[in-house]
């Protein structure tokens, strides 16, 4: 069995910080006149009285209440191309970090001196907000929350000594728990073993994609625990993953994440294995742990069954950026990962991107590049590109941490701006053989960034696959030639590298973009952490769930009378008086017949207007609830 002296031990790196004496007030703020590279765009001024709600068109470039004008520049110059000139700039640019062992290279973004110049007061301000976030302004003032994921590996910088604590203690619960799972201390009731051999986490989103990530990278070849994810409400993909575990369901420890602990996709996963406990005869409270806010029905309901234990989530940490709570910590402490220098590895970054000098700050480096590339308006793409097997999730856990914060309707102060940044990713080398050539020849609409890992095996673990080259020199030299290939070709690129994959440095990766969005969302004036839209699309989804029951309802009355009365889908709109949801009432019939819950007694699914259904069987129950 795995030794588990390093899942949680103490870090040297976890040094207290001084607690800054500034006052947080909010960071709602006047809108600023943002640069951009973009020609012939509309300086149409929008007058719109101080008294309107209503929220106000603007143009793409982002308004200026001062002048309401836009700042104008000509179109972006040509990328560099000399070789000399282009070493200066690199050695100029290049970012490293000693501790980590973590380097950032800009310098083929093609960003002029000017536009660091005149980026210099939004980056100002950007600085200015996050001490105030990390003092514990509310920022997220559309949901009147702070936002402290950053104190959860600082818990000194936790603006009282009451959630200082709170850190504090639960991480030593997540870090005591795990130890005793792995050495047997804590066993499952009925298990031939003797001990927990699987893990089997439910949870979707922020509570899935960072610790999937984080499996993937670090989880040793034999973990103590096995780690598998319900991350979905797809019947087929749940039964599979129950189906895997088999006779090891028995020693399976199921750990349950949701926030609000009534996520519906958590939920339907949660049920589903209660189900296979209850058919294999398994008391599931047993081996049942929850992660929730305290006080929810999760929670509620886990203290009320006796789960065998329960763990804090925190209304001022969202899921996307949750990794550092329990909600990461704890999965990965199962796994014979080092979750203390995870957490230290956060906070040396954290440290680095507290400075106000934008080219010692990887991370507004990074928001910088950003805005430069896209334009700050999200006007191409960015494709993450890991050039190492373990870091494959990686792209997947940015595109949440990127889209859900920058993805945003209108900014801070009611402007509808329709902000964005869409990330997408393969790994290297595989992606030289799918979309490297359209990234080379194709439609210019991206920025890349390449994630290099300088290490290729363990130390002693290496051997030349001909002379005077090895595997891993095949991989750095494609990573080297697609970024030279694109950039031949004007295409913007960044690279992060970190000389391995370690704990401190996956750590310090998680902490970096998640301060880069924070930055970003400060110069472009969005609320970087809330998710309206995210919530639209949960409202919607449960209008269909209530028209499908008003649908089952009138089939069950109709399959009731004698002789059965089959439906037009018209009839059947009309019933549930709902003639303008007829579509969506067809979609439903179809899915419902697909499964044998309903049946089609004319016509067919692809002729909509013929269609005739009832349902197989009269619930008398049901007619007369």
């Amino acid at each position: 069995m795995a030794s588990i002296s390093g899942i949680c031990s103490s870090s040297p790196s976890l040094k207290p910080h001084k607690p800054l004496l500034r006052q947080a007030h909010s960071l709602r703020r006047d809108s600023l006149n943002f640069p951009t590279r973009l020609s012939k765009l509309s300086d149409r001024r929008l007058s719109l009285s101080p008294t309107q709600s209503v929220a106000r068109e603007i143009s793409a470039e982002l308004s200026s209440k001062a002048d309401g004008g836009v700042h104008k520049k000509e179109k972006k110059e040509a990328l560099e191309k000399d070789p000399q000139a282009l070493w200066r700039r690199y050695v100029d640019w290049l970012y490293q970090h000693k501790e980590i062992g973590l380097f950032l290279d800009v310098s083929r973004v093609g960003f002029t001196d000017e536009f660091v110049t005149e980026m210099e007061p939004r980056f100002k301000d950007a600085f200015k907000a996050m001490e105030e976030l990390e003092n514990g302004a509310i920022a997220n003032p559309d949901e009147g929350r702070m936002v402290g994921h950053y104190w959860l590996r600082s818990p000194k910088r936790a603006p009282n000594s009451f959630l200082r604590l709170k850190i504090e203690n639960t991480l030593d619960a997540v870090c005591n728990f795990a130890n005793d799972v792995v050495s047997g201390k804590v066993k499952p009731p009925s298990s031939p073993e003797g001990r927990f051999t699987q893990v089997l986490s439910v949870g979707i989103g922020g509570s899935a994609l960072g610790p999937q990530f984080v499996a993937e990278a670090l989880a040793p070849d034999n973990p103590p625990l096995k780690i598998r994810f319900i991350d979905n409400t797809d019947p087929a993909g749940i039964d599979h993953q129950i189906a895997q575990l088999g006779p090891e369901l028995a020693s399976t420890l199921v750990i349950v994440i949701s926030k609000s602990g009534g996520t519906p996709e958590t939920r339907n996963g949660l049920l589903e294995v209660q189900k296979a406990f209850r058919e294999a005869g398994l008391e599931f409270a047993k081996q049942g742990v929850a992660i929730t806010q305290e006080n929810s029905l999760l929670d509620n309901t886990a203290r009320i069954e006796g789960w065998l234990a329960r763990f804090p989530m925190f209304d001022w940490v969202g899921g996307r950026t949750s990794e550092m709570s329990a909600v990461g910590l704890l999965p990965a402490a199962l796994q014979g990962i080092d979750i203390r220098e995870m957490l230290a590895g956060a906070s040396l970054m954290d440290e680095a991107n507290r400075t106000t000098v934008v080219r010692n700050n990887p991370a507004a480096l990074l928001a910088l590049s950003w805005y430069w590339a896209s334009d700050g308006i999200g006007s191409k793409d960015m494709v993450v590109l890991p050039y190492k097997d373990s870091l494959l999730l990686f792209s997947r856990y940015l595109q949440q941490l990127v889209m859900e914060s920058i993805g945003k309707e209108f900014d801070l102060d009611g402007n509808r701006v329709n902000q964005g940044l869409t990330v997408y990713g393969n790994k290297g080398s595989t992606d030289q053989h799918a979309y490297i050539q359209q990234l080379r020849e194709g439609v210019h609409n991206f920025f890349v960034t390449f994630i290099e890992v300088l290490r290729d095996r363990p130390p002693g673990h290496d051997w030349e696959l001909e002379p005077g080259v090895t595997c891993g020199d095949y991989l750095f030299g494609m990573l080297q030639g697609t970024r030279s290939a694109l950039y031949s070709n004007s295409r913007e690129s960044i690279t992060v590298t970190v000389q391995e994959v370690t704990p401190r440095s996956v750590g310090a990766l998680i902490a970096l973009y998640e301060r880069a969005v924070g930055i970003y969302a400060s110069l472009v004036n969005i609320n970087a952490y809330h998710q309206p839209g995210v919530e639209a699309g949960k409202k919607a989804a449960g209008e269909v769930l209530a028209l499908q029951k008003r649908v089952l309802a009138v089939l069950n009355e109709a399959s009731c009378k004698q002789p059965v009365e089959p439906l037009t889908l018209e009839e059947v709109a009309e019933r549930c008086h709902a003639p303008e949801d007829i579509e969506m009432i067809y979609k439903i019939v179809a899915h419902m017949a697909a499964n044998d819950r309903a049946i089609i007694a004319e016509g067919s699914c692809g002729s909509p207007r013929s269609i005739k259904v009832f349902l197989g069987e009269c619930n008398v129950d049901e007619l007369y609830a």
